[in-house]
């Protein structure tokens, strides 16, 4: 729509407010309310100021001023507030210079379309995440000088199984990773997910399934149609909003985290991604599992890159408690077309040319979708345009391979830490087209660094007072 069709329609339906959102550098949305009749068309080409050496990974004090632009086509009215308020999302633009801000992960994943574009490969390339979560009854934690501690809990948990309820215990709790599709009352929270999905529906947001995940305690998964990158990372955002939203009107409080639960499997977002040139799928072909030589050109960039991915793809010190061996996880860097345990899986589920897609496993829900999906399709294009081979696919069980084999095959980053070394030394492929530039590879790194690894990595953790305090 028009800036003009965008007010008209909020009028139409009430709207008393407008709220400006847009997403940070670590990739959370933060937002600012104006009275719908402050709003006019100028807005949508001079945007609105705001203090940006508020924001994490932003702006210094000295230089904090910066500008909200809203993006007509992303309107919506928000399905929660009590007031009538229109959302619009915003792009990032520096006030003086009047140029698209290179932090803006927004404009870094706009760079990355016109990069594939210019590139001649494809005009599009399509994204298809499962992003899980949790949803938790009660959670408490808080860390000092003298303490820390987490306590999580739910009505589902299996650690619940001998307790008193109130109104009694009903039991059908799910069994310790054995939680993937059991229908109610042991999967309780159907109706939860359902209303997401209506929500999502309403926002114009198309699902395709929802489902109880493999694990206990309220772990849930719902599936978003393809789209376009920017696109899809603007609909990640608004799902993982409403996800939030519901959950909390029903007592419930979402999460997103990838391994809350110890010893059950985490939540990861596997992200389904295809390239078409002319209205035509690119990776329908006579290669291994039906999938052209391009497309194994682009798995073989994501594969050899994957390593430095995870800092974009797996951005948190949590993100390597799910990224084990045992749960499912996609650890081991090769091509697969069934195995779930492979980096990269080639899905069976139809054969028609236009659902052929590459499943990239590891990702999990923390990231930023405008980076992760960005430098995602940057490795794929460094792939094909220097016809990367994947490597010999594993069809056969990984968990039954022999430790001498496993050693032999490449494997994703143990720690977070690693991982920021791996991009630190491999990143030359998302400067191309100057999609990423080096400074906001370095910035990220160094808040990475600053902000997450080092404040976990000198903090006592509880577990090392049962291993070591009597030592």
């Amino acid at each position: 729509m028009s800036p003009k069709n965008v007010l008209e329609t909020a009028k139409k339906n009430g709207a008393v407010m407008v709220d400006m959102r847009f997403t940070d550098w670590p990739g959370s949305w933060h937002h600012c309310s104006f009275p719908i009749d402050s709003i006019d068309e100028d807005v949508f080409e001079e945007g609105l100021g705001f203090d940006g050496s508020s924001i994490r990974g932003w702006q210094a004090i000295n230089e904090s001023d910066m500008m909200m632009v809203p993006d007509a086509s992303t309107a919506f009215m928000d399905p929660f507030y009590e007031h009538p308020t229109l959302v619009l999302i915003c792009d990032i633009v520096d006030p003086v210079t009047r140029q698209p801000y290179d932090r803006d992960p927004r404009y870094i994943a706009r760079k990355a379309e016109r990069f594939l574009a210019q590139s001649g490969i494809g005009d599009t390339a399509y994204f298809g995440p499962e992003a899980e979560f949790f949803m938790f009854n009660d959670v408490r934690f808080s860390t000092g000088h003298n303490h820390g501690f987490y306590e999580i809990d739910s009505m589902e948990g299996r650690w619940n199984s001998g307790n008193s309820e109130e109104g009694g215990n009903l039991a059908y709790k799910p069994r310790y990773k054995e939680g993937y599709f059991p229908t109610p009352p042991t999967d309780s929270l159907q109706n939860v997910r359902s209303e997401m999905c209506l929500v999502l529906k309403r926002l114009g947001i198309e699902t395709e399934a929802h489902h109880h995940e493999v694990a206990t305690a309220g772990q849930g998964e719902i599936n978003l149609h393809r789209d376009t990158l920017i696109a899809m990372a603007d609909k990640l955002a608004t799902y993982k909003y409403v996800v939030r939203q519901v959950a909390r009107q029903h007592g419930l409080a979402a999460t997103f985290m990838p391994k809350p639960v110890f010893e059950d499997n985490g939540s990861g977002m596997h992200t389904h991604q295809s390239l078409w040139k002319d209205g035509k799928p690119l990776f329908a072909g006579d290669g291994y599992a039906g999938i052209s030589q391009l497309g194994l050109h682009y798995v073989g960039g994501i594969i050899k890159h994957s390593r430095a991915l995870a800092a974009f793809t797996n951005p948190t010190t949590n993100s390597y408690k799910r990224l084990t061996p045992g749960f499912e996880a996609p650890v081991n860097l090769v091509l697969s077309a069934r195995n779930r345990s492979a980096a990269c899986r080639i899905p069976m589920y139809s054969p028609s040319p236009n659902a052929k897609r590459v499943e990239v496993r590891y990702p999990d829900p923390t990231c930023n979708p405008y980076l992760a999906f960005s430098a995602m399709l940057m490795a794929g294009v460094d792939g094909v345009l220097n016809k990367i081979d994947p490597g010999k696919p594993v069809d056969e069980d990984l968990f039954a391979m022999s430790a001498e084999q496993l050693r032999e095959m490449p494997v994703m980053p143990a720690t977070l830490s690693e991982a920021l070394n791996e991009l630190e030394s491999d990143h030359d492929f998302l400067l191309a087209g100057g999609v990423f530039t080096k400074e906001a590879i370095e910035s990220w790194i160094a808040y990475k660094r600053e902000n997450e690894v080092d404040p976990v990595r000198v903090r006592p953790h509880p577990h090392e007072f049962e291993l070591y305090f009597d030592a």
